[in-house]
């Protein structure tokens, strides 16, 4: 057995215990797929990464991302959360911005304030979502007829596809038959009405990915990019809006989403919960 420094941090919340959780391993360069994989399943978070060297000199470090289930090209979460980590600890950017690699190739992170943002990275698939897979879909989350109002695939890298109803309480009283969604990663969005829902955020989100050990996300970056490359396209979020995810699960997370010209940057807060080391 050898052993890593380790840290756990919270994403998208400014308060610990509100967002979204991941499990960071420094120095993972010695161990194996298998131990990777074997102890991402035992955290049972959503995600954990390991960091590593970069291959590409332009990287300030590399990353590999698991679920409880899979290894992930890309997360949004676990981004944040391991430059957080990673600065923390004492990393230096070769320049401004942080430069991650991972699986889907490098990712620029930036210092937005106290907080962290991502450029969403390009969409590996796109478009509308048959209608045989959407009935699937509404079955599973148990809507009503109609109730779906929109969809599209938003994945660039962890297979999702969004559905948006038209009222946040909708999503608020979800209550999802995973069965019935095995295998899918599905995001549920709906816009917040300020007369009735205020103006702390503009869209509810939530994020289920059923068969994994967490089968809803509690904050969740990849989706929010796929979803952020959609709605702003078609008009229809402003060029900067903010999401509330995680309610219903007693977390408060908060994306932030803003478009620069032709780029679209998804950020939030991280803090810190543990510090220490691992043995493995």
């Amino acid at each position: 057995m050898s052993s890593f420094d380790f840290k756990q941090v919270d994403v998208f919340s400014h308060v610990v215990l509100k967002g979204n959780a991941l499990a960071v391993v420094f120095g993972a360069d010695k161990l194996s797929d298998e131990r990777m994989a074997a102890f991402a399943n035992w955290t049972n978070l959503s995600e954990t990464t390991f960091v590593l060297e970069p291959r590409d000199p332009r990287a300030d470090y590399r990353v590999r991302i698991f679920t409880t289930l899979q290894e992930l090209p890309f997360a949004g979460h676990p981004t944040l959360g391991t430059c957080h980590a990673w600065l923390e600890a004492g990393g230096v950017p070769k320049g401004e911005e942080i430069i991650q690699e991972c699986g889907a190739g490098l990712v620029r992170v930036r210092r937005q304030g106290a907080e962290l943002a991502f450029l969403a990275p390009p969409l590996l698939r796109s478009g509308p979502v048959d209608a045989g897979l959407v009935e699937r879909v509404r079955l599973g989350l148990g809507l009503a007829p109609g109730a779906i109002v929109r969809t599209q695939w938003v994945d660039n890298g962890a297979g999702w596809l969004a559905v948006m109803v038209e009222d946040r309480q909708q999503i608020l009283d979800l209550q999802p038959d995973h069965a019935q969604m095995l295998g899918l990663a599905v995001g549920v969005i709906a816009p917040w009405h300020p007369e009735r829902d205020g103006a702390e955020a503009q869209f509810e989100v939530r994020a289920f990915i059923s068969g994994d050990g967490m089968p809803e996300d509690p904050a969740t970056g990849s989706l929010n990019a796929g979803i952020a490359q959609w709605l702003l396209s078609e008009g229809l979020a402003p060029a900067s809006y903010v999401v509330s995810q995680g309610l219903t699960m007693g977390r408060a997370g908060r994306i932030r989403v803003e478009q620069v010209g032709d780029e679209i940057w998804i950020g939030g807060a991280v803090v810190t919960c543990i510090a220490g080391t691992l043995t493995i």
